[in-house]
């Protein structure tokens, strides 16, 4: 379907980019906010990257999936965005490894909750974890791409995009774990 509407929007239909818009708005968005962790700086860097894939639609050569295409798009734009403004990490406290408690527990106390309440606190603690660690897991356990895909989208090695990937895990747990007993004594 994203080749029939490159096409129209190459073909003069402007109006036809609204497709890609309305289909990709949400993954560009979360993966921008993955790495700015603001949501004034996600959308307008949302915006901007779906501009410069208006713009640059015709060097798009097909080699990969539209989605792929733009999402290195926004994860370059966002990058760029952090390193202007130039608060990378060191907003948010370490994580502190003896703090951290074992998957199972954190996944035990969220499996009972409603899948709203989830996604809250999964995307709270994916705000306060370190910009790379977000992203790559934001890439990986919610838009479903495959390891060696997140290192091409990155340009990170394998190696690289796996170790990120380990400790943002932990640092998940550890910030779900932080999350959920300061939740828990408000209730008490």
């Amino acid at each position: 379907m994203d080749e029939l509407y490159i096409k129209k929007v190459l073909n003069g239909d402007s109006d036809a980019f609204r497709y890609f818009v309305h289909n990709y708005k949400d993954m560009a968005f979360n993966i921008a906010m993955s790495v700015l962790k603001s949501e004034f700086d996600a959308s307008d860097v949302v915006q901007e990257a779906f501009l410069i894939a208006y713009s640059r639609l015709s060097t798009f050569r097909g080699d990969s999936k539209f989605s792929t295409w733009l999402c290195r798009i926004v994860i370059n734009e966002s990058l760029k965005h952090r390193k202007k403004l130039s608060t990378y990490d060191h907003l948010h406290p370490d994580i502190d490894p003896a703090n951290e408690v074992a998957g199972d527990e954190i996944f035990d106390s969220i499996e009972p909750m409603e899948e709203d309440q989830r996604k809250y606190f999964v995307e709270l603690a994916l705000d306060r974890i370190a910009s790379r660690e977000a992203l790559v897991l934001t890439l990986y356990y919610i838009e479903g791409y495959q390891i060696a895909e997140v290192s091409d989208l990155t340009g990170w090695s394998l190696s690289n995009v796996k170790v990120i990937l380990s400790r943002g895990r932990k640092s998940m747990y550890a910030e779900l774990n932080r999350i959920l007993k300061s939740e828990k004594q408000l209730l008490y």
